[in-house]
């Protein structure tokens, strides 16, 4: 069973979002999955990334189980060494 993800508001400087919002565009990311990426990255240097962290999810449509729902086993496994999930 896949866990429900956090939503969260961020207040964010206008310019600081369109230049997120490029760069996303610039990796074919959404800005949402270009800030997790970021902020996953950041974890990682930091050496604070949480061990039981879900694994980003795969560009693109989510696979469908046979159930109908959308998480597979194998988007829902441990975190990589690499933040992109890849």
């Amino acid at each position: 069973m896949a866990t429900e993800r956090k939503k969260i508001l961020l207040r964010l400087d206008p310019a600081v979002h369109d230049a997120l919002t490029r760069w996303a565009a610039d990796e074919l990311r959404s800005t949402n999955a270009q800030i997790e990426f970021l902020l996953r990255r950041a974890l990682l240097d930091a050496g604070r990334m949480p061990k039981d962290a879900g694994r980003m999810r795969r560009p693109g449509r989510p696979a469908k189980d046979d159930d109908g729902g959308e998480d597979t086993a194998e988007t829902a496994g441990e975190p990589s060494g690499d933040p992109a999930g890849e």
